[in-house]
């Protein structure tokens, strides 16, 4: 029986809130269909970072076991290239692209003998350098993916409560409008149109307070992978420098 009073009473509740939006002035109602807009499209994006945030977690777990097992730095390349939602695999492949073109670059002037040309592809600062830039450039172009969605999720937690705001104020006006032209203020005057106007305020609340939540979520996970992000190109960087100017023997 409580059960069934409690799905009589919800039913209830709900076919007011239809009602009360139903018979809500065309502001109000604009009001509420931006909101929907915004929720609608704020939870897609929750819902989509999510599902990047834990294949990029799962993919950048398993890449950094295999960078660690010390296997070549082409086998790990070759593993990293499916590994598209990883950050950190995709810097490492930007940095050995860029380690790869160096390689080049030395074996061609070993294989013309241009010993002043090799000292200056090999100089250790320029060589380095390049890799560090581009490093920096991948981590760049990485965050800015991660980031893609979030600033939505920044505008509607900031925008969604004054724009519900702005559709209870119109909604209380023409509540008090209506006071006016019947020349009443009962109670059975007021009262269905400023809950009325209410509900835009409560819309904006429901579809602002998701957005936040998510928003501070996502930029703190971010800010984590940002992190690995540089201790990773520090890595290898000095990977790459006992690679290549490891001492002949």
């Amino acid at each position: 029986m409580l059960n069934h009073g409690g799905i009589v009473v919800g039913s209830a509740v709900s076919n007011d809130i239809i009602q009360m939006v139903m018979h809500a002035g065309f502001v109000v109602r604009f009001v509420l269909l931006i909101l929907v807009l915004f929720s609608v499209i704020s939870w897609a994006i929750i819902f989509l970072k999510f599902r990047q945030f834990s294949k990029a977690k799962k993919e950048t777990s398993e890449f950094m076991d295999l960078f660690w097992e010390r296997k070549s730095m082409q086998d790990i390349y070759e593993a990293a290239d499916n590994m598209e939602y990883s950050p950190v695999a995709c810097v490492f492949r930007s940095g050995y692209t860029e380690f790869k073109r160096i390689q080049k670059l030395t074996d061609l002037a070993d294989a013309e003998g241009l010993s002043e040309k090799q000292d200056s592809v090999m100089s250790k600062q320029p060589v380095m350098a390049n890799l560090e830039r581009s490093l920096k450039k991948a981590i760049i172009d990485q965050t800015d993916r991660l980031e893609r969605g979030t600033g939505f999720l920044a505008t509607t937690g900031n925008t969604a409560p004054f724009i519900g705001l702005f559709g209870t104020v119109w909604g209380i006006m023409e509540s008090f409008r209506t006071i006016g032209l019947k020349g009443s203020a009962s109670l059975a005057v007021v009262a269905p149109g400023i809950s009325e106007a209410l509900i835009a305020t409560a819309a904006g609340l429901a579809t602002a307070i998701p957005a936040v939540v998510a928003y501070n979520y996502f930029t703190g996970g971010i800010a984590g992978i940002r992190t690995e992000m540089d201790i990773f190109a520090s890595d290898m960087l000095s990977a790459v420098e006992r690679e290549l100017f490891r001492p002949s023997k």
